[in-house]
C-alpha cells in the first residue's frame, strides 16, 4: 500500500517503445511537502516516467501511486488535485495569456486568485498577447500559473525554468520554494543543476531506465569527498603520464582543458606543477573549487554525447 507521507511511489515500473526497454523496474518515491528533483541525460527514460505518473502514458507493468492513487483507473480523482506543467507548455495558440488563464481558473472550485498569479509571475506585460506571439520564457511562465492555478496539492514541472531570463528564473524559483512552505508537493525535472541543487529537497539520478543515486544535494555532493582541480595548457598533453604521477584521473574536456579527478591535496597541485616544469610546458590557468550536483551528475552519467 503506498506510504501517507509519499505524493508519488514507483514500484518496478516498465515502459517499452517498438520492443525497447526504455524504463526498466524503476523504482521512485516522491515525499509529500518536498521539492523532487529528476535528473538524467537526454533519453535516460526521467520523462516518460513523470508522464506515466501524470497519466499519459500507459506503464506496461509495475506499479505508480500519485497521492495514494493510480493514475490509469483513477484520474478523475487525481485531476482536480495535481497541476501539470508540460515543458512544450501544451498551451492553446489562438487565445490571450490572460483570457486563458481565466479560464482554466474557471474549472476549479477553488483557484488560485489569478491577479495574484499574474503579479507573481509577472505576466502582466503580456496578459493582451495571444499564446502564438510570446517568447518561450513568457510561455513558461503562463504554463507555470495554469499548472498552479487549481491550487494543487501535488505539481509536476517539466523544466520549469527553461528559456527565462535570470529576473524571471528568480520569480519561478521563489514561488516553488513558496509551494513548498505551504505544504504543496513538487516533482521537476530540469537540466538545470544549479536549480536542483538551490530547490531540491531530495534529487533523484535516472539513466537508461533506472535510478543509480538519490538523496539531497548536499549528501551527493559530499558523497565524492572532493574539490575540483582544473587547469589550462597545451592540447594534447601525455595524460595517462599526468594521471600516473598524480594517482587520478585526468581528462581534456576541451583542447587545453583539463580536469583531474580524484582526492584533490596540495600533494596533487605540486606534482602537476612539477610534472608540467619537467615537459617545460606552461601552466596558464588553474583553478579549484568545491564539488557541486553537476560534478556528481557527469561521474555518474558520464561526459560523452549521447
Amino acid at each position: 500500500m503506498p506510504s501517507n507521507s509519499s505524493a508519488v511511489e514507483i514500484s518496478g515500473l516498465v515502459k517499452r517503445y517498438d520492443g525497447r526497454e526504455i524504463v526498466r523496474r524503476l523504482d521512485l518515491v516522491a515525499r509529500r511537502g518536498e521539492i523532487t528533483a529528476v535528473l538524467g541525460p537526454n533519453g535516460a527514460g526521467k520523462t516518460t516516467t513523470v508522464e506515466c505518473c501524470e497519466g499519459l502514458r500507459v506503464p506496461d507493468s509495475g506499479t505508480v501511486r500519485v497521492l495514494g492513487l493510480d493514475p490509469q483507473t483513477q484520474g478523475a480523482e487525481l485531476r482536480p488535485r495535481v497541476g501539470v506543467m508540460l515543458q512544450d507548455g501544451g498551451l492553446p495558440t489562438s487565445v490571450k495569456a490572460l483570457e486563458m488563464l481565466t479560464h482554466v481558473s474557471s474549472m476549479y472550485a477553488d483557484p488560485w486568485d489569478v491577479g495574484d498569479l499574474v503579479e507573481r509571475l509577472g505576466l502582466a506585460s503580456f496578459a493582451r498577447t495571444t499564446v502564438r506571439r510570446l517568447s518561450g520564457g513568457q510561455r513558461q511562465r503562463l504554463a507555470l500559473a495554469a499548472a498552479l492555478v487549481g491550487r494543487p496539492e501535488l505539481v509536476f514541472l517539466d523544466e520549469p525554468s527553461a528559456g527565462m531570463d535570470p529576473q524571471s528564473r528568480l520569480a519561478v524559483w521563489e514561488l516553488i520554494r513558496a509551494l513548498r512552505a505551504e505544504g504543496v508537493s513538487v516533482v521537476l525535472t530540469t537540466h538545470l543543476m544549479d536549480e536542483a541543487e538551490d530547490l531540491a529537497d531530495r534529487v533523484v539520478v535516472v539513466d537508461h531506465g533506472q535510478v543509480i543515486a538519490e538523496g539531497s544535494p548536499a549528501d551527493l555532493v559530499a558523497a565524492g569527498g572532493r574539490a575540483t582541480l582544473t587547469f589550462w595548457a597545451v592540447p594534447q598533453l601525455e595524460t595517462l603520464s599526468l594521471a600516473a604521477a598524480l594517482g587520478a584521473g585526468v581528462q581534456e574536456s576541451d583542447p587545453g582543458c583539463y580536469t583531474v579527478s580524484g582526492a584533490v591535496t596540495p600533494a596533487t597541485l605540486s606534482t602537476l606543477t612539477r610534472w608540467c616544469a619537467d615537459r617545460d610546458i606552461l601552466v596558464s590557468r588553474l583553478s579549484t573549487g568545491r564539488r557541486n550536483l553537476e560534478d556528481v551528475f557527469l561521474d555518474l552519467t558520464g561526459r560523452s554525447l549521447r
